[in-house]
């Protein structure tokens, strides 16, 4: 697979998909990203997954092996689906399959397949905001960080070391990183419990 396959100078769009949720369903029943939001029309996958689509045509989806009911819905939204085995090993194995997979990217926009309510524009913002290889950029709110988080092409080599489920937490702390102000309450809610759902 190959970064931006629409041809455009954007970056590409990544969803990490391939969590386990236990905190949503201890006894891993449930998958929270097939569970319906309010108004029961879309799930938190479709919802996620599209809005990376639409704002980053080609984006591709992370998944661990065995989710095909999770990959049918990521692919329906018009995410390409990555199965990457080492994504059980968490957040950052799975990102770095992801770059892995994309060595044509002009950089990456990273974004969390249980934070449905990111809007699109937020997403343009920080894909638009990656103007030199070396760019790090997020949204910010309040002295916090949110999501996605968008990677220069620079930053491949890092991102391939990542492993476990630290993600590129640490790389986000000791970089300078490009902050896009916003109020946009999407950028910091997830779905982390059945109640984030009510």
């Amino acid at each position: 697979m190959n970064g931006a396959p629409d041809g455009t100078d954007l970056p590409t769009g990544i969803l990490l998909a391939a969590g386990f949720g236990r905190r949503f369903d201890p006894a891993g029943a449930r998958d929270k990203l097939l569970e319906t939001l309010p108004g029961g029309r879309t799930t938190v996958a479709w919802r996620s997954a599209r809005t990376l689509a639409v704002a980053l045509p080609g984006a591709l989806a992370v998944v661990r092996p065995g989710s095909e009911a999770l990959a049918q819905e990521l692919r329906r939204a018009g995410c390409r689906v990555l199965e990457a085995p080492e994504a059980r090993a968490g957040m950052g194995a799975a990102l770095r399959a992801a770059v892995a997979a994309t060595p044509q990217a002009r950089g990456w926009v990273v974004a969390l397949a249980d934070m449905p309510w990111l809007s699109l524009e937020l997403v343009r913002a920080v894909a638009l905001s990656i103007t030199t290889p070396d760019t790090i950029a997020a949204p910010w709110r309040d002295g916090r960080r949110g999501h996605p988080v968008g990677f220069g092409p620079h930053w491949r080599e890092a991102l391939l070391q990542l492993d476990g489920d630290e993600g590129a937490r640490a790389l986000l702390k000791t970089q300078p990183v490009t902050r896009i102000l916003t109020e946009d309450d999407g950028a910091f809610r997830d779905v982390d419990t059945p109640a984030d759902l009510r």
